[in-house]
């Protein structure tokens, strides 16, 4: 254990956020799976506990792993992962998994092993390293819409398309990433009010013909429809359900909460050790517990900016700040709905939520930023090496 201490590298302060959130996590997903257990287990709550433990020490062992990693060989890596993405995609598509005649292909079971996979997750990160990485090759250069269409764009489409009938969240969310990235990366505005206004025309038309024509493939959109009118006319729908309980959860928590494993709207409350695990973590901590939690995101927003603005590359910049800001965007997704500030979405609350897909992919993402620092303080480390070499007082004081 001490020699793999020693070995840790990367910002210190990532590796302290990421493992305060891990630890801190146990405690509401032992108390929000008491419903799961009883539905459907034998009511032995520990049995998610140890799987909860396994998914947690198989993430970190991904986070480990990569961030040993050189960072620069992730641009190699994307494009080579691109094609496997979409291909799994695809297979997730052909499986043609419904629920009430919904689009529910979202996972797709690894062979021999026997564990389920959610290929979007993974789809997400790939993405917005190839992203970083054409942004960096292109940067100060003058392009052409044109030029980028196939390099850059196509891609970026494809991917979208394959995961929206299934997963409306997680493609908007990873548009609105990529939207943010390539701003960021110097890519022309004029061309970024092309794209924006290509992807809302091609929801829009989406949305229309998946309304006009029902049976001609399954999606989800009359249930993403049926959460927007939730929210806004508080409309009596199983999603208002899931509001009303997260709401009566968190008003129970007052200030310092009922106290830990004292939940009652666990027992209630769908999703409660996943997609609503925040207003849990409310009912039980209180508003001291969910504001500590906001603040270790926001901790981690502000790492990720420091990481970025000191890697001595663009691809550094863009890399960290493509893969690591979709896990606060998505934290801060996750708390609005629980208060009721956003729709009904069913994204998880990084490294908190129960779930394997979920732990790994952000813990791969971190592996990936902290791959970036790693650079920074192996830099920083052999500039203060040289420096000492070239000063007669060190060198004297050596010799010694």
């Amino acid at each position: 254990m001490t020699k793999v201490l020693a070995n840790i590298k990367g910002d210190k302060m990532i590796w302290a956020v990421a493992a305060l959130l891990a630890l801190f996590s146990f405690l509401p997903v032992y108390s929000a799976s008491s419903n799961l257990a009883y539905l459907y287990g034998d009511g032995n709550t520990f049995v998610f506990l140890v799987k909860h433990f396994a998914h947690l020490v198989l993430g970190f062992l991904i986070m480990y792993g990569v961030h040993k990693i050189p960072h620069h060989y992730f641009k190699g890596l994307s494009i080579i992962m691109i094609p496997v993405i979409i291909i799994l995609l695809l297979i997730t598509m052909a499986q043609n998994n419904t629920i009430g005649g919904a689009n529910a292909s979202r996972w797709i079971r690894v062979p021999f092993v026997g564990v389920t996979f959610q290929p979007s997750t993974l789809a997400a990160v790939v993405l917005m390293t190839y992203v970083a990485r054409y942004l960096s090759k292109i940067k100060d250069k003058v392009v052409s819409f044109n030029e980028t269409l196939l390099p850059l764009w196509l891609p970026v489409f494809l991917v979208l398309m394959l995961i929206l009938p299934a997963n409306l969240s997680t493609a908007a969310i990873m548009f609105s990433m990529v939207m943010v990235l390539v701003f960021l990366g110097g890519y022309p505005i004029k061309y970024i009010a092309v794209i924006l206004g290509s992807g809302l025309l091609i929801l829009t038309f989406f949305i229309l013909f998946a309304k006009a024509f029902p049976g001609v493939f399954p999606n989800r959109v009359d249930t993403w429809v049926s959460r927007v009118e939730s929210f806004v006319d508080n409309k009596d729908t199983p999603e208002d359900y899931q509001i009303e309980r997260a709401k009566i959860a968190i008003a129970r928590g007052g200030a310092i909460g009922t106290g830990p494993g004292k939940s009652v709207q666990r027992n209630f409350l769908p999703q409660s050790s996943s997609d609503f695990i925040y207003a849990i973590i409310i009912e039980e901590w209180g508003f001291v517990g969910g504001v500590f939690l906001m603040l270790l995101y926001i901790l981690l927003l502000l790492r990720l900016v420091i990481v970025a603005h000191k890697s001595e590359d663009v691809f550094g910049k863009l890399l960290v700040i493509g893969v690591g800001l979709p896990i606060v965007f998505q934290a801060l997704i996750n708390m609005a709905v629980a208060v009721e500030l956003f729709p009904v979405t069913g994204q998880t609350l990084p490294l908190i939520s129960s779930g394997g897909t979920s732990i790994w992919m952000t813990c791969l993402a971190i592996g990936i930023v902290l791959s970036v620092s790693s650079k920074r303080d192996i830099y920083v480390a052999e500039q203060q090496e040289k420096e000492k070499k070239e000063n007669p007082l060190e060198v004297l004081s050596e010799v010694l």
